[in-house]
């Protein structure tokens, strides 16, 4: 790679919410890569709680004053939608190890099929816990989920 080249990062995912778990691999990403694309994946088949245009607008506002973080939605495959980005890398978290065998076999076809690689950020041991389906099934039962949230994320 050129080394004039930017390093840019495609992170993939529903995001259904963006949670305070999300926010900090952003952050630790940033710190390897000069680049984000934050790339929300529209799966017809998953139903969504907030609506695309909704999650759009609340992790855009987020990260308003970060010239460095884009976010942006897709509806085809990964790889494609990073190399039309100018994405080399995939960046992905694990939380635990049920997590890496899933990540490890998509970063390996991902790899084979494009030259693509995937690095992953282990989660912060404090935010393990913290899963978008848990805050939304939290949301779900009325309860205040504020706390697993990043500040000035806001679900109205």
């Amino acid at each position: 790679m050129d080394t004039s080249e930017k390093k840019i990062a495609l992170f993939p995912g529903t995001f259904d919410p963006f949670t305070i778990g999300h926010e900090s691999l952003v952050r630790r990403g940033l710190s390897l890569m000069d680049r984000i694309v934050i790339a929300i994946g529209v799966n017809e088949a998953k139903k969504s709680y907030f609506p695309l245009d909704r999650r759009l607008q609340m992790i855009r506002k987020l990260y308003r004053d970060e010239p460095r973080v884009s976010v942006e939605s897709y509806d085809s495959l990964t790889i494609e939608f990073a190399k039309k980005m100018g994405a080399q890398y995939i960046l992905r978290g694990i939380r635990s190890v049920i997590d890496f065998e899933y990540e490890k076999t998509i970063a390996d076809m991902n790899r084979t099929i494009s030259g693509i690689e995937t690095f992953v950020l282990f989660t912060e041991p404090a935010l393990t816990h913290v899963s978008s389906s848990h805050v939304r099934e939290l949301l779900h039962y009325g309860y205040d989920v504020s706390e697993f949230l990043p500040k000035g994320l806001t679900l109205q």
